[in-house]
């Protein structure tokens, strides 16, 4: 059933991670570099930054592990060198600073934008062959960050600048892995409370996120956590992640608007596969950050929980621009998710949409770069060639909400294989040449799917029979 397009985009996924998730043997040939020995404390109270950056920076002369003690080690940024191991076991502990001095400036990309940003509790910056595992935790102790993120929110929505406050609240990230290579994430560790962004890959390839936890609602609910974000990145493996936030768990990114365009560099050859998500936004995400465009994408066997609201979402704006193609999405379960499938091509005007007030004095240049304009030619983004098949969901309220755009509809779905219960069966607004084989929806209300503005939908869903009484 797997298009055959789709073959190059797997064997390379395959012998991807043959190639940089070898096992913790492998990943540790070399000396170890334990952090006491270079002045760390390891008691929640001192700050390790340096001398656990000691550590790091002599293994990377030799291509060695670093390794921690039990303990709780508070720190800053730290940056992680080529071939080096970060190994945090169990019973340790890195905790981050609440100081947002200690993570220093650089140059990155934030939610879509280029623009100079705090650095990341853990960086993986221009390295190669580098790893981050371990079972212990990562804990970004991100509730100051996520307090100044409420405060300028509220300085900048009645001002109509909702679009700014995610940009003005310049939060750390938990790990940065930007413009790298071979470079891997797992084996246990529990990462909680980053203060925005969790796991963000961004212009980087060979990349490997296997067996980690995710959860920053444990000290409140942490705005703008996603879980783990692919911006711009190629030959990406994502697996066994466990994810509890706020925003948007398993996120596929390609920069924002004019900048986006500029930049140009796509999501591609990507498998996310054998998850489960807990609470989060949606299940798996398409944008909105859509600019450079997402091909040769596979993934698979999620598991999706309420109060998640939305299973599968692709989310653009008439600004973004880019293209999804060759999509290929299978055995998806939801339990007690509201919706099962959702696309929207103007999703969340207030935040997609900058418009700097007229008179504003002092703007800063990423607001003249997110005001750029964009022509409407430009700004929609092209989704064509989208597999999905054996979708099992329960307790939902709606099946399907797609709703494409007037002058470049949704092109060229096949949906096989669902078997959905829900309250109503939705609607299809703006799609052309979808077609549904053995698609079932049992809905509460007797409804069945609604098209319209569409043309060569074939084989419509089923709704065999009314269910009242079991949504």
């Amino acid at each position: 059933m797997r298009h055959p397009s789709f073959f190059p985009a797997m064997l390379a996924a395959a012998l991807l991670f043959s190639m940089v998730c070898p096992g913790t043997a492998a990943a540790e040939r070399g000396k170890v570099f334990s952090v006491v020995k270079y002045g760390a404390v390891g008691d929640g109270k001192t700050m390790d930054t340096a001398a656990i950056q000691k550590a790091i920076d002599a293994a990377a002369a030799d291509g060695g592990t670093v390794t921690f003690p039990a303990g709780v080690y508070l720190t800053g940024s730290l940056f992680v060198k080529s071939g080096v191991t970060l190994r945090i076991d169990s019973g340790v502990t890195l905790t981050g600073s609440q100081h947002i001095e200690d993570y220093p400036m650089m140059p990155t990309r934030v939610a879509g934008i280029e623009m100079t940003w705090p650095s990341a509790l853990i960086n993986v910056y221009k390295q190669s062959h580098a790893h981050i595992v371990g079972n212990g935790v990562i804990d970004g102790n991100g509730r100051v960050f996520w307090e100044v993120f409420f405060r300028l929110r509220k300085l900048d929505e009645p001002r109509g600048m909702r679009w700014a406050a995610d940009y003005d609240a310049r939060r750390p990230r938990l790990i940065q892995i930007f413009d790298a290579g071979d470079v891997t994430v797992g084996g246990g560790l529990k990462l909680q409370r980053s203060g925005f962004w969790t796991v963000h890959i961004c212009y980087s390839r060979k990349v490997v996120v296997n067996g980690v936890t995710i959860n920053n609602n444990i000290d409140g609910k942490g705005p703008s956590t996603d879980g783990v974000d692919i911006d711009s990145s190629t030959h990406i493996l994502v697996e066994h992640v466990d994810v509890t936030n706020n925003d948007d768990a398993l996120c596929l990114k390609a920069g924002r608007d004019a900048d986006g365009l500029r930049v140009n560099r796509p999501t591609e050859d990507v498998v996310i596969r054998d998850s489960i998500i807990r609470q989060a936004a949606a299940g798996v995400t398409f944008g909105s950050e859509t600019s450079g465009g997402f091909r040769h994408i596979e993934i698979y066997n999620l598991h999706v929980l309420a109060p998640t609201p939305n299973g599968i979402l692709f989310k653009s704006a008439q600004t973004r621009g880019g293209y999804a193609e060759d999509i290929r999405i299978h055995n998806i379960r939801m339990d007690n998710v509201p919706t099962v499938f959702r696309m929207t091509m103007n999703w969340y005007p207030l935040y997609s949409y900058a418009k700097i007030p007229a008179g504003m004095k002092d703007v800063p240049s990423y607001y003249r770069t997110m005001a750029t304009p964009v022509p409407l030619s430009k700004g929609i983004e092209h989704v064509q060639d989208v597999r999905i098949w054996n979708i099992h969901a329960t307790g939902a309220k709606t099946a399907f909400d797609v709703n494409g755009y007037p002058t470049q509809p949704l092109e060229d779905f096949t949906l096989q294989h669902w078997d959905v219960q829900a309250r109503s069966a939705g609607h299809l607004d703006y799609v052309k040449n979808w077609t549904f084989k053995d698609v079932v929806l049992h809905t509460s209300d007797g409804s069945r799917l609604r098209v319209e503005h569409s043309s060569g939908v074939s084989g419509i869903a089923t709704a065999p029979e009314a269910t009242e009484g079991k949504p």
